[in-house]
């Protein structure tokens, strides 16, 4: 399988703090990982390291046949496809949703002078339908609601057709039904071939769509257990994670998790 990520040892420090410690990582093309994790384990730390935004302090990070350190990210990182919450907050609240979407072509936030191919407004219109908002393109971003703006941040991180996706707690803020209709769009996603490579954080098992092959838990910026998603997320793995009794549950494809006290 082609490698599509690879940390060797991978540490940050930031002052005296340590962020990831002798991390080790293979992402491979067609998996869809799911990192999990307590509050500061590490997990957005990672991926700013697999969107080439940031640099290990020691150890190796490669992306996409290329070395960190060794490549100008600035050309990495249109292969790479980002959904996050520091990024979503960057949006202008009166850009039309449709043009939030299309401008990642350029990468860029915020429509302006540049010029877009025909192509270009097929794809961002076929993800806007894909992704169930396309009733929304002329309206403006500020006025959507959680869910909404979710499933527009995706469609713009999947419109240069990446060949790495990372999405960074996508169910954050959610009520319900929002979240479940996510779920449900994620888990068609995985379930495509087609689909990029995918590296989903999140906090609640519950948020895990069916098709994610691999996890991964992290807790104080190190691995306690990664590997097949079904191998992985155990009571034993997962107490030791949030380093409290837990046990895990699996029914009609969807996990969760709940205090065995």
């Amino acid at each position: 399988m082609t490698s599509v990520a690879a940390l060797t040892g991978v540490a940050i420090r930031r002052g005296t703090a340590t962020l990831l410690d002798g991390l080790d990582l293979q992402i491979t093309d067609g998996d869809r990982w799911v990192v999990i994790g307590p509050n500061g384990a590490g997990k957005t730390t990672l991926l700013t390291l697999l969107a080439a935004q940031s640099y290990p302090s020691s150890g190796t990070v490669s992306l996409l046949g290329e070395t960190l350190g060794k490549v100008d990210v600035f050309e990495l990182r249109p292969r790479i496809g980002v959904a996050a919450q520091t990024l979503a907050a960057r949006i202008p609240p009166h850009e039309l949703v449709r043009d939030v979407v299309l401008s990642a072509a350029y990468g860029v936030l915020g429509r302006w002078r540049e010029t877009y191919e025909s192509q270009d407004l097929a794809r961002a219109d076929l993800l806007l339908c894909n992704w169930q908002v396309d009733n929304l393109a002329h309206r403006t971003f500020g006025t959507l609601s959680e869910g909404e703006r979710k499933r527009v941040e995706i469609a713009r991180a999947l419109m240069t057709d990446p060949e790495l996706l990372l999405l960074d707690e996508p169910g954050v803020s959610l009520d319900l039904g929002g979240r479940e209709q996510l779920v449900r769009n994620l888990a068609d996603l995985c379930s495509d071939p087609s689909a990029p490579t995918t590296v989903l954080v999140t906090h609640h098992l519950e948020e895990i769509p069916s098709g994610v092959t691999h996890a991964l838990l992290l807790n104080h910026g190190r691995s306690v257990a990664q590997g097949s998603i079904d191998q992985v997320l155990t009571d034993a793995n997962l107490s030791q994670t949030y380093e409290m009794p837990l046990r895990v549950r699996y029914d009609d494809g969807r996990w969760s998790a709940r205090s065995a006290d």
